[in-house]
């Protein structure tokens, strides 16, 4: 199992709180003033994760020059699920399963918001396709605000039957495209189900609409055509949340 790079000061103290199986080591700026950071150096050593010192070069050279605010972990990446994982993940669930589909989404701030808001709503997984879709990467992680870590991810050899397997397995499948003739809020989203988006730029497949059972819009007004998947899974996800009264 390989490791990766996670940097910044709020992502990491979440691994600390929350992921702390998984982190290797920590990695902090030689001679920092941050009160911050010399908190996070003694929590990881106090919870016997090792933490050392670097120059501010080192760290942006493993970073690629990112914004690291003084601070990297070695981060051990978690087991990666396939669909095969799917059936016993919405058994495990019942009629509170709650699956989030999204299609081929690129840019990692955005899902790593997708991600958040789908820690958020406890979804039982998020499905991706495994090719043409970004994975975990530590800007996806610094965007989820560490829900990355936390929400189940499916990355699927093969969406199409992915969403055929989610409907064997009893969940009724709704996809969000702004052409539907019903809205959101007209579709019963309680009870087994999984919401579909699809990516920024070409949104979602052909053949994973026809896998939908459902279609719904978002209702809009104004000039705008769409809203950013991130937001549109949002809404979608605590509609559902809210027709389950929770």
């Amino acid at each position: 199992m390989s490791n990766d790079w996670i940097y910044g000061i709020n992502p990491i103290e979440a691994a600390l709180n929350h992921d702390l199986d998984h982190l290797v080591e920590l990695l902090i700026e030689q001679g920092a003033q941050n009160p911050r950071l010399r908190e996070l150096a003694t929590k990881a050593r106090e919870l016997g994760v090792p933490a050392h010192a670097r120059t501010r070069e080192q760290l942006d050279k493993l970073t690629g020059g990112a914004r690291h605010q003084g601070v990297v972990a070695a981060y051990r990446k978690p087991e990666q699920l396939d669909e095969k994982a799917l059936p016993a993940l919405v058994e495990a669930a019942g009629a509170n399963a709650l699956i989030l589909v999204l299609d081929g989404v690129q840019d990692p701030h955005n899902f790593g918001a997708c991600l958040r808001s789908a820690e958020a709503a406890g979804v039982t997984a998020v499905v991706t396709p495994k090719d043409r879709a970004v994975g975990i990467t530590p800007i996806v992680r610094k965007a989820s605000a560490g829900s990355a870590d936390h929400v189940p991810l499916v990355r699927a050899t093969n969406l199409a039957r992915a969403l055929a397997d989610l409907r064997e397995a009893g969940v009724w499948i709704t996809g969000l495209v702004g052409d539907a003739p019903k809205s959101l809020y007209e579709i019963d989203l309680k009870g087994p189900v999984a919401l579909v988006l699809g990516g920024e730029a070409e949104g979602m497949r052909r053949l994973t609409r026809e896998r939908c059972d459902f279609l719904a819009r978002i209702p809009m007004q104004g000039s705008v055509e769409s809203l950013n998947v991130s937001v549109a899974t949002g809404v979608a996800l605590f509609e559902a949340r809210r027709q389950r009264g929770s």
